[in-house]
């Protein structure tokens, strides 16, 4: 690894656990599990926990938590649906357009 303030190089080694079978595992198979693995953390439930908020949100029950759950999944899986790769900028847009409709309307009543 390589310190990008100080421009030093050194050797991590780090140690896992897995299901795997007692046959031989080449570096970069494992590698390549261990960042499928988090390639879900980083895709899903970060977009969960830091644009929606979700973890900072305080729920009494199970299934209002469940409930919260599948409807920021919905908004995750919606914006990809529609082309956006950033799920703040696509909240953004859609704010920008709520906002923009709800003008358009108090102007016309």
């Amino acid at each position: 690894m390589t310190h990008i303030a100080t421009g030093l190089t050194s050797l991590e080694t780090a140690y896992g656990i897995s299901s795997l079978g007692p046959e031989p595992t080449v570096a970069q198979q494992l590698l390549a599990l261990a960042r499928a693995h988090w390639c879900i953390e980083n895709g899903l439930h970060y977009r969960r926990d830091v644009t929606l908020n979700e973890d900072a949100t305080k729920m009494k029950s199970a299934t209002q938590a469940e409930a919260v759950a599948v409807l920021n999944n919905f908004i995750v899986g919606l914006a990809q649906k529609l082309g956006f790769a950033n799920l703040a900028y696509a909240l953004r847009h859609f704010n920008a357009q709520l906002n923009a409709r709800l003008a358009q309307l108090a102007l016309s009543s």
